[in-house]
């Protein structure tokens, strides 16, 4: 009995000893037993007119967190002017105001563009940056509520 309990315990201090040795990598093989290269980077999205809201939702986000980031004037008209520059079309689009109805500044604003049948819905302000899909509304807009007339 002692020799299997002393055979059992040089067996776990190898075991446990071979676990604290540095570990050599070993490089991805393919199915030909090649290694594989890096994991291709993740393409930029694009914009897709013929898609869907959800196609196009990668490349709505990319699109307004780049203008986030660049930082000045984030109201609802830059919002729309860089959407447009970006390639969709402004007579689509439904912004909120950018004031409150006792003329302070609001605390969010949300923008909309119709595509192909559903909406791609966009909200900035104090909760950050967070964008949706949705169906179009029985009135026919993206967006409940008071929104302002895109007249430039």
């Amino acid at each position: 009995m002692r020799i299997a309990h002393a055979g059992l315990a040089a067996l776990a201090a190898v075991l446990l000893l071979a676990g604290c040795g540095a570990a050599t990598p070993t490089p991805t093989q393919t199915s030909g037993g090649q290694p594989s290269a890096s994991p291709a980077p993740a393409a930029t999205p694009e914009i897709h007119l013929e898609g869907s809201a959800t196609s196009n939702k990668a490349y709505f986000d990319l699109v307004n967190e780049r203008l986030i980031a660049a930082g000045g004037t984030l109201d609802g008209r830059a919002f729309i002017d860089n959407l447009v520059a970006a390639g969709y079309a402004i007579n689509v689009m439904e912004v909120t105001s950018d004031r409150t109805a006792i003329n302070g500044p609001a605390d969010n604003i949300s923008f909309s563009i119709k595509i192909n049948g559903n909406c791609l819905i966009g909200q900035y302000g104090n909760i950050g940056y967070d964008s949706t899909t949705g169906a179009i509304l029985e009135t026919g807009r993206c967006l409940i509520g008071t929104t302002r007339t895109i007249d430039w």
